[in-house]
């Protein structure tokens, strides 16, 4: 799955309702901006396989490339979901040699007491310089770009093209 062009909306669980076919489920967010609701389905990746709950602070993230019908409140199809801590803040993307992310906005410094594991939960024991990668962070410096040593790395092994 190509993660290059996920966007995330970070809020708190207001509702989950199951659909139709049994296998999907609505999941309604109260974000900064309102409500937004994303469609939870078999193809949707739940970092560490957790069981989403009324009230859990997520980011839900959606594919930027996709078009999205144009109805209130925004419905968004997800394709990866992850839970975020208080003050935490989360970012997808893929990061270079220097551990620069694409768009320039992120510097990483990995410390000792940086947690890192692949999307499946598997310790992850190379670099994760060049990849794809989820990063929890909660501060970063003032500097240009910007830096922070993450608290935990998610590796997305995938092939780039």
């Amino acid at each position: 799955m190509p993660y290059r062009d996920f966007i995330p909306i970070i809020g708190t669980i207001l509702n989950i309702a199951a659909e139709n076919d049994c296998c999907s489920q609505m999941v309604s967010l109260r974000t900064e901006d309102g409500i937004v609701n994303f469609l939870v389905n078999a193809d949707t990746k739940v970092i560490d396989d957790v069981r989403l709950r009324m009230g859990m602070r997520i980011a839900a993230f959606y594919d930027g490339s996709q078009p999205v019908p144009l109805i209130f409140p925004p419905r968004y199809r997800a394709g990866l979901i992850t839970v975020v801590g208080r003050n935490e803040q989360v970012m997808i993307s893929h990061f270079d040699r220097n551990l620069l992310a694409e768009d320039r906005s992120l510097q990483l410094n990995i410390a000792g007491s940086t947690v890192i594991r692949t999307a499946n939960g598997q310790q992850f024991n190379c670099s994760p310089r060049n990849r794809t990668l989820l990063v929890y962070y909660t501060a970063t410096t003032r500097s240009i770009p910007p830096q922070t040593t993450p608290s935990r790395v998610i590796v997305f092994c995938e092939n780039r093209r």
